[in-house]
């Protein structure tokens, strides 16, 4: 009989789970620059790459968040870490687009299955008390990870090229491998007496009692990923085309990384004391009008201010995010609600990279593409604000 999982071993374990995901999407962004200089690719297929990998993301969320619920967080996770790993790894062996193309659908599947069982491991095991703090610290380790592909982006890309820094996020399957034999399943989805069919749980999102809450999280989610991954994929790529060489354009994405740490941090903190709805809000507005300015700004000075800011309020945002949806759904259909919502958010984060490639083929100015960014995340805010409910509570998850 497995013994009951520490919590603080699941949110180490689910951690350096999203820590790896997070790097290897972050990477995208900085491969796609290097690939303008070594391809020549076009801006269109650069935001193709960007949304192919979010499809993946999509599909690869949903299902896992059904099997997770169906079949438990262990195994789910450990079957999305190994296919992101394996898939990574091999588009380091990519010799055309198609080929890259395929490649990184494969790795969006695992990708996106990942993130909402690692959150349904941490707040599973948390007591209540500190279910919002824990939740959002383990997000805080996507920052960790986008600090680590940036690293990854100004220290081996410009000397060792892309492929080795795809190479380099073959280690989750390693890490997939020793979880296998350690981690055990958590023990709220032990305690289910039934657990139900993948098309029960889909049929029980839609009623009545969790109807409302669906269907705000699913439009927070396509806002919040439609801003995040329009912006944050092209973040390294925007720079170059402002004129910036490749290095310094990722050694000031580096610098601007740094702040995604304390914004998760004090996200963290206000969860508990502002709530998850208003620590939500608060940093959604920030986001917002940082994107805003950051588009309009010229000088380096200012493009790091406000690409400061958009780091630290985008991804404090997020934190709150992933623990106002946990708690939005009981422990038998959890998986299922966060999949969903994350699978629905990804179509979010599929359409807004193409999208920027082809207005910056069309020769659309970044003040009116950032502005698309401001719009988008207003409405997600104002959804949450006029719709959204807190559901914190001190009763067993």
């Amino acid at each position: 009989m497995e013994s009951s999982p520490s919590p603080r071993k699941l949110l180490v374990a689910s951690g350096i789970g999203i820590l790896f995901d997070s790097m290897d999407v972050g990477l995208l962004g900085f491969v796609i620059a290097a690939l303008f200089v070594a391809w020549h690719i076009t801006p269109q297929d650069a935001g193709l790459l960007s949304s192919v990998t979010l499809l993946g993301m999509a599909i690869g969320s949903a299902v896992a968040g059904l099997f997770a619920d169906r079949h438990g967080r262990k195994l789910a996770f450990l079957a999305t870490v190994l296919l992101y790993s394996i898939a990574s790894g091999v588009s380091a062996f990519a010799t055309t687009i198609g080929f890259l193309l395929i490649a990184r659908f494969f790795t969006g599947l695992g990708l996106g299955g990942e993130l909402p069982v690692a959150t349904a491991f941490v707040l599973e095991s948390s007591p209540p008390a500190e279910r919002g703090k824990r939740t959002v610290i383990l997000e805080s380790f996507w920052a960790l990870g986008g600090i680590a592909a940036a690293l990854i982006g100004f220290l081996i890309i410009p000397s060792f090229t892309w492929r080795a820094a795809f190479a380099i996020t073959v280690l989750p399957a390693l890490y997939a491998l020793y979880l296998r034999r350690t981690l055990p399943e958590t023990p709220v989805f032990r305690k289910l007496t039934r657990t139900l069919s993948f098309r029960q749980n889909v049929a029980t999102l839609w009623k009545t009692g969790l109807r409302r809450p669906t269907g705000v999280l699913w439009t927070i989610w396509f806002c919040a990923n439609f801003a995040y991954y329009g912006m944050f994929l092209w973040l390294p790529s925007v720079l170059v085309l402002k004129g910036f060489s490749l290095i310094h354009s990722f050694g000031y994405v580096l610098i601007m990384a740094v702040a995604q740490i304390p914004g998760y941090l004090s996200a963290a903190w206000l969860v508990d004391r502002l709530g998850r709805k208003w620590t939500l809000i608060v940093y959604s507005l920030v986001s917002a009008v940082s994107a805003l300015l950051f588009g309009m700004a010229n000088s380096l000075p200012w493009l790091l201010t406000f690409g400061i800011l958009l780091n630290f309020s985008n991804l404090g945002a997020w934190g709150a995010t992933y623990i106002f949806s946990a708690e939005q759904y009981p422990a038998a259909t959890r998986g299922t609600g966060l999949g969903w919502a994350m699978g629905v958010g990804k179509i979010g984060g599929m359409l807004a990279p193409y999208m920027v490639g082809v207005l910056i083929a069309m020769q659309a100015s970044f003040q009116a593409i950032f502005a698309i960014f401001f719009a988008v995340t207003l409405v997600g805010l104002l959804v949450v604000a006029g719709f959204g409910t807190d559901r914190r509570s001190a009763d067993e998850v």
